[in-house]
């Protein structure tokens, strides 16, 4: 029998994206599927949708939260119950392909247990599901312009972002491994990505296999804003990494990505964050004089327009 893939939806005010998104799990041409839709406490009629397709598709496993969790602790108590081989985490504003499964579990087929994960180019899509592009730009012969690293990418995973989370597909035996997703954060992959990858090999599948909504008020730069949560979670997830690394090429990419988090805390006047961060950075080994000069530049209350001119210098 083929092995059976769970896949974990979880919604938060998806109603405008819901159908479309469990039509796709509907419509996979995989046939042992575990279906298990999460309702976050949504505050629009996502209930109402989840609870006609419960009807409708009786296989469907069906947990509706009294309060909001989040996405971790939400994804967790979905897993508590699961029995999938392997898992998706999927967002029910997205949308996947109707090989998405078939495709990856066919991969997993060839790899060894060392594989924990599998991850996949993705359609970029808007509101209306209009085609925005690939998640990798490519060169004209197709191949992707940045590396897309498969085996060990424990230090690649530290220094750069180059995987589209909800592309995912993932062994039942990493998050055992793990203990699932940590719910003290306020976002799930880095961590995952982080703590996955000292362990299990990753693998790249070269096809788009999802079709991800990129939405009209998404910004990357939020989690530098003042008192928004995300960016301690990256601080937090950072000094994890810290206690993981073994080797100098291994410091150097956290390195990497620490100097990073702080230029663009920086950047964003967050304050805070720019000093846990350069705090974590001074750890980690010598820092360059003009870093400690503007570091102390960052305690002064100057206008924005003056961080973001300290960005736009330390950018080398």
């Amino acid at each position: 029998m083929q092995p059976l893939v769970t896949i974990i939806c979880l919604c938060y005010n998806h109603a405008r994206f819901l159908r479309e998104a469990l039509d796709s799990v509907l419509n996979q041409t995989y046939p042992n599927l575990e279906i298990i839709v999460v309702d976050d406490f949504s505050t629009d009629n996502s209930r109402t949708i989840i609870e006609e397709y419960v009807r409708r598709h009786p296989q469907i496993k069906y947990l509706p939260s009294e309060k909001n969790l989040g996405n971790c602790a939400a994804f967790n108590r979905a897993f508590e119950i699961s029995k999938g081989e392997f898992i998706i985490d999927f967002a029910t504003d997205d949308v996947l392909m109707p090989n998405r499964v078939v495709e990856q579990v066919a991969a997993f087929e060839k790899l060894d247990a060392s594989y924990g994960v599998i991850y996949t180019d993705t359609e970029l899509i808007d509101d209306s599901g209009k085609h925005l592009g690939y998640f990798y730009k490519r060169d004209k012969a197709g191949k992707p312009l940045k590396p897309t690293p498969t085996g060990e990418v424990f230090s690649d995973v530290l220094a750069r972002h180059f995987i589209s989370t909800p592309t995912m597909m993932m062994r039942r035996s990493v998050f055992e491994k793990l203990g699932g997703y940590d719910a003290s954060l306020a976002y799930e992959d880095f961590d995952f990505w982080v703590r996955s990858a000292r362990t299990f090999k990753y693998y790249f599948l070269d096809k788009p296999l999802t079709r991800r909504r990129i939405h009209a008020a998404q910004m990357s730069q939020q989690q530098y804003k003042p008192h928004d949560k995300q960016i301690f979670s990256t601080i937090a997830v950072c000094r994890k990494a810290k206690a993981l690394v073994q080797n100098e090429t291994e410091k150097q990419a956290l390195v990497t990505r620490v100097k990073y988090e702080w230029k663009q805390a920086i950047l964003w006047q967050n304050r805070q964050a720019a000093q846990e961060l350069f705090a974590l950075l001074q750890e980690l080994g010598s820092v360059p004089l003009k870093y400690k000069m503007l570091q102390a530049l960052v305690a002064l209350p100057l206008p924005l327009a003056t961080f973001r001119k300290m960005y736009f210098r330390l950018r080398g």
